[in-house]
């Protein structure tokens, strides 16, 4: 016997005025209160898009073809949605609403589009690049919960680009990792490793993000920084970067993922520093201590959050699963 389905509300003599509410409607007759609530919500600001901007047919089929060529270049090593998920700052924004941070904590920032699940795990003291034009640094941190207290076998994922500016999935002969590696924090909480000091670099320019960069009058640098990942069961994930301070584009990153807390110094090794991680005297040195939040916590501050932000909208709603949906009780 054919699965019975719902009869969808008659659909006639739409216009400018009712089209939204009648979208709405149709669209109201699944069994997912969450999915109807995104669904409601994103209509209705599309439609009112369209209707305060005036938008032509022109400019919405240049629009469905830019995304078009936006999925076109991408590719499993460069997601061209991320960037441009980047660009116009949600990127930044879906991760602070999802992943709030207590004063204490270490403040996320942005994934970007060229981390990989490839990269080799190494010890403390290796070295995560091969590039021989690098200015080598030793880079010394932590991870810690808010208490203060050493979390031990933190899975940390680290990336970044060469000394030219590149990540090496952007070389089309690239054979293996390079520049990214995964490491485990140790029972003080600590990792470390030998790296190259990051340098400014401009993200991927030449497809359709690039295009609409350059239409806005933006430039398209990043400045010099270091990416880390920190994921183990119970933590809340984390997401960030160390931004090198005086960087000449920290104020004006094309993807906003820097924050005042996240800018760092490296600073020259003294002669003991230098013998304890084996390193030449001088060679420049980046420390920094981490702080995670637990699930739990971060849970409690979102829906906090949540209910504040959707109240102060004069939206009525409840938590199902931690995310918000109408409540209609």
């Amino acid at each position: 016997m054919a699965e019975e389905t719902k009869a969808p509300p008659p659909m006639k003599d739409l216009n400018i005025d009712n089209i939204t509410e009648n979208t709405i409607t149709i669209n109201n007759q699944g069994d997912d209160a969450r999915l109807k609530y995104v669904m409601e919500r994103l209509v209705t600001h599309l439609h009112d898009f369209a209707r305060e901007t005036r938008l032509s047919t022109t400019e919405w089929m240049a629009a469905l073809n830019f995304l078009v060529s936006v999925g076109q270049i991408s590719t499993s090593v460069r997601h061209e949605f991320i960037l441009l998920s980047d660009i116009l700052g949600l990127s930044l924004l879906v991760d602070a609403i999802d992943h709030p941070k207590p004063p204490s904590s270490t403040e996320g920032s942005v994934l970007g589009p060229f981390h990989t699940h490839d990269a080799h795990t190494i010890s403390n003291g290796e070295g995560m690049s091969s590039d021989p034009n690098g200015e080598e640094c030793l880079v010394v941190c932590t991870v810690k919960d808010t208490k203060g207290r050493p979390v031990e076998g933190v899975k940390v994922d680290i990336w970044e680009t060469d000394s030219s500016g590149h990540y090496d999935v952007q070389y089309g002969d690239r054979q293996s990792p390079d520049g990214r590696c995964v490491m485990k924090s140790d029972e003080e909480g600590g990792f470390w490793f030998k790296a190259i000091v990051p340098v400014p670099y401009p993200i991927p320019h030449d497809g359709p993000v690039g295009k609409l960069l350059k239409l806005l009058g933006r430039h398209p640098w990043r400045p010099a920084h270091m990416h880390f990942m920190f994921e183990k069961p119970g933590w809340d994930h984390l997401i960030t970067a160390l931004y090198i301070r005086n960087d000449p584009y920290e104020t004006s990153d094309a993807v906003f993922g820097v924050k005042q807390s996240l800018i760092v110094d490296f600073v020259p090794a003294s002669a003991a520093i230098a013998q304890k991680y084996g390193v030449k005297d001088g060679t420049k040195v980046l420390m920094h201590d981490f702080v995670l939040v637990d699930e739990k916590e971060t849970e409690q501050l979102r829906d906090e959050n949540a209910l504040k932000a959707l109240k102060a909208l004069g939206r009525r709603v409840k938590l199902l699963n931690h995310l918000p949906v109408p409540d209609l009780d």
